[in-house]
């Protein structure tokens, strides 16, 4: 990748912003007031505005490999809080994605380094949801399905911060899990239900 064509693009891009509206970059440089924050993964696939259809200012973005929610992760926890308690977001995402390669080197028998630690999390929603994964015999099928319950067990995580937590008492903020389909570029809800999952976790998890 020639790097220099980069910035040609980007001269290009502001081009044509500005060929729709003369103030696009004024409005931007006003500020922003987001009513979605998305958590989703640094795959290069996968765009968070774009597959949305949506713009800049329109949705707070975090990305890490395989869409983690870790409440030890200061940067991740550091992005709810402010989206959440400052920007006083409605609907936090998270977004996984079919043939992610974070879910899949985290079920490989090999020593990946620094990226142990990070995968294990994804390791443990395997051992919690193991008797349905080992089940299917498919693997390709068996690794979309720990996809989708790896994005389930980052909700639950979500829903365990206080500011999750202090946002739906005062405000009614829901918490959604999605997965992005590479193969056909559709969205699919996984309709998480958010009620539940914090009445079954309240009596653990509940935070003042």
């Amino acid at each position: 990748m020639d790097l220099e064509n980069v910035f040609k693009n980007n001269e290009k891009w502001i081009k044509a912003k500005l060929a729709v509206d003369s103030n696009y970059f004024e409005a931007l440089g006003r500020g922003q007031n987001p009513e979605l924050l998305y958590i989703g993964c640094s795959d290069s696939r996968v765009t968070a505005e774009d597959l949305m259809g949506l713009g800049p200012g329109e949705v707070f973005v975090h990305r890490n490999i395989a869409n983690m929610v870790s409440g030890i992760d200061l940067n991740a926890m550091s992005v709810v809080e402010y989206a959440v308690t400052h920007l006083k977001v409605n609907h936090v995402v998270v977004c996984g994605h079919y043939a992610c390669g974070g879910v899949k080197a985290a079920m490989q028998s090999a020593d990946l380094g620094v990226l142990n630690g990070w995968l294990r999390n994804i390791r443990d929603v395997y051992r919690i949801h193991r008797n349905e994964l080992n089940a299917i015999k498919d693997e390709e099928k068996k690794y979309d399905r720990l996809v989708e319950l790896n994005v389930k067990e980052q909700c639950v995580n979500l829903i365990k911060t206080a500011a999750v937590q202090k946002a739906y008492r005062d405000r009614g903020l829901k918490v959604h899990g999605w997965v992005f389909d590479v193969h056909s570029g559709k969205l699919i809800d996984l309709k998480i239900d958010f009620e539940k999952f914090l009445k079954d976790i309240m009596e653990i998890y509940h935070l003042d």
